[in-house]
């Protein structure tokens, strides 16, 4: 990066910030702090709702996703739009006709209050785990930009974002978001007209390329459990997952409960609706793209490169340099039979063109392999390297490749992507902390002006937990995965909460309490076991179904056996 690089980025990201903080100077009561002034419109909520869920991890990492493995991760999207639509049709209106703070504030009316604190807990717990995997993400920028320590990296990104969320609350974290995803998507569709100019052959070679490599390779009626990502499994799981996040995860939901009308919430949901799965499949053909110019274009062996020069400096053996050699011979082997596949396919000679394909793949495989040895030796050399460096992969093409001041605009873009989904996390952290455990159960009775300084403190303690996981966590997914998979493990016993709530008026209080409980055990014993039972390593996204589906058959059986319900059930406010 040079100067024109950093002015855009902090000219970009100062601009955003004192945005916001100018439009929210007066707000100074818990309403406003917590919910925004209620009068945002539907599209301002879309916005917002798309840039809560869509962080730094999805436009760093998901590139690497499509890089590494195609388009298939696009499938874990195809239920949200079914879920999305059943939330703006039930949940939607028992949110706002009961006018919460959070959405667990309803587990208290509807059940008791320990079901009420124990899905409280179940979100802190997940979306704290969550907060610490996203402060990876700005770091990982910075640290491959400056060649920074990635523990200081963290350290420093993780405090700018707990500043920024501390000071404004939920109207400045709605507010700046659009103006956030703009920066975003200017960059990102720049990113890949940019990428398409620089390739050195024809889209349509592109497009041979990717698929002759299993890249494009978008949609599976696979019936296999342990295939990750498969039709099912995105309609199924996906579904789930999606219905549990927009539903009951109160980062999304103090999103839409800022609009100014139940029709413009529901707008703001379909919105989503529309607009996600469109937008991954783009950020995977980028990706896609991506890992096409790197077969035209030599690639590091190793994409976290501080931490392969580190690794290189300490290799008394120089093992490495001898793989780095090894690397570059397979590549230009594979780049040759590549110009022979194409030239067959041109020459419309069928026979010649599948088996210089075949070649070409078995070329890759033998690269691949080299690359995975080099891995396999830094980490023999180094426990503590994270051996998956698929988040480096956009970044690294990003510095490598692209002209001076988009790259500028595109680390703007990532960083305003983590200032917005982690304040959206924090802030919601914090809300439910003071709404759901210390309003409740230890200050009843206080000022506007006493909660929002609790709030205020809240939201820095998670902000310090975030930062303290994401220190000592060692991640084996790359961050798209990783977060998906926190949700998937804690997500479920959430949704079955509110599904009963809403569906099943006959389980009380008690029954749910024990039910939730035990089915949260289930789960994480489940993915704890998959990585020692081989039968039980299967697609993470059946947890959604499995923990959902268990949580509401225990809950029946234990309220069988109770009898009549402990506690009679409300009419729903949606009726």
């Amino acid at each position: 990066m040079n100067l024109l690089d950093f002015v855009v980025l902090i000219g970009s990201m100062v601009a955003i910030a004192a945005y916001g903080a100018w439009h929210t100077r007066r707000h100074r009561s818990l309403n406003h702090y917590l919910r925004g002034d209620e009068t945002v419109g539907w599209l301002t909520i879309g916005i917002s709702v798309a840039a809560t869920q869509a962080s730094a991890i999805t436009f760093i990492s998901t590139p690497g996703q499509g890089y590494e493995s195609g388009l298939d991760f696009v499938q874990n999207y195809f239920g949200m739009p079914l879920a999305l639509i059943l939330i703006a049709a039930v949940f939607l209106p028992i949110y706002r006709r009961l006018n919460v703070y959070t959405a667990y504030e309803y587990l208290g009316h509807r059940f008791d209050a320990r079901t009420r604190l124990l899905g409280a807990a179940l979100f802190l717990v997940s979306r704290g785990l969550a907060a610490g995997i996203t402060i990876y993400a700005p770091a990982i920028i910075l640290s491959t930009v400056l060649g920074w320590r990635l523990d200081l990296t963290i350290i420093l990104s993780g405090l700018l974002v707990i500043i920024y969320t501390v000071a404004g609350g939920s109207r400045a974290v709605t507010l700046t978001q659009k103006w956030q995803m703009a920066v975003i998507f200017g960059g990102m569709v720049a990113a890949f007209v940019i990428l398409l100019l620089k390739l050195p052959t024809s889209l349509g070679d592109a497009f041979t390329v990717a698929g002759g490599f299993q890249k494009l390779d978008a949609v599976s009626f696979s019936v296999d459990l342990h295939r990750r990502y498969t039709f099912w499994t995105g309609m199924l799981g996906g579904f789930f997952l999606s219905l549990s996040y927009f539903g009951t995860d109160q980062s999304q939901v103090q999103r839409y409960l800022s609009g100014s009308s139940l029709r413009e919430s529901r707008l703001g949901l379909m919105f989503n609706a529309v607009l996600k799965i469109p937008m991954q499949f783009f950020i995977l053909l980028l990706g896609v793209m991506v890992f096409v110019f790197y077969q035209f274009e030599q690639p590091p062996i190793f994409f976290n490169q501080s931490a392969w020069h580190e690794a290189v400096r300490h290799d008394p053996g120089d093992k490495l340099q001898a793989l780095q050699q090894e690397f570059a011979a397979a590549y230009a082997q594979k780049e040759q039979l590549i110009h022979q596949w194409l030239e067959a396919k041109h020459a419309g000679d069928g026979k010649a063109e599948a088996v210089a394909r075949t070649q070409a793949l078995a070329a890759l495989d033998h690269s691949d392999t080299v690359q995975a040895e080099a891995r396999s030796v830094m980490q023999k050399d180094d426990p503590g390297v994270q051996s998956n460096d698929a988040d480096y992969v956009f970044v690294t093409f990003i510095l490598g490749h692209l002209p001076h001041g988009l790259i500028g605009l595109l680390m703007a873009a990532f960083f305003a992507a983590a200032l917005q989904s982690k304040a959206a996390e924090l802030n919601a952290l914090g809300s439910v902390t003071t709404v759901d455990f210390y309003r409740h159960l230890l200050k009843r009775e206080a000022s506007d002006a006493h909660y929002v300084a609790a709030t205020k403190w809240f939201t820095l303690f998670w902000g310090l937990v975030a930062l303290a996981f994401a220190l000592f966590a060692n991640l084996v997914e790359n961050l798209i995965q990783a977060v998906n998979i926190v949700g998937s493990v804690f997500y479920p016993i959430v949704l079955a909460l509110f599904l009963v709530a809403f569906f099943i008026k006959r389980i009380g209080g008690t029954a749910m309490f024990w039910g939730a409980l035990s089915s949260q055990v289930l789960v994480l014993a489940l993915y704890f076991l998959h990585y020692r039972v081989p039968k039980l390593d299967f697609s993470y996204l059946w947890y959604n179904f499995i923990g959902c589906a268990a949580c509401v058959l225990l809950s029946l059986m234990i309220q069988a056996a109770l009898g009549a319900t402990d506690k009679p059930a409300p009419a729903s406010p949606a009726s």
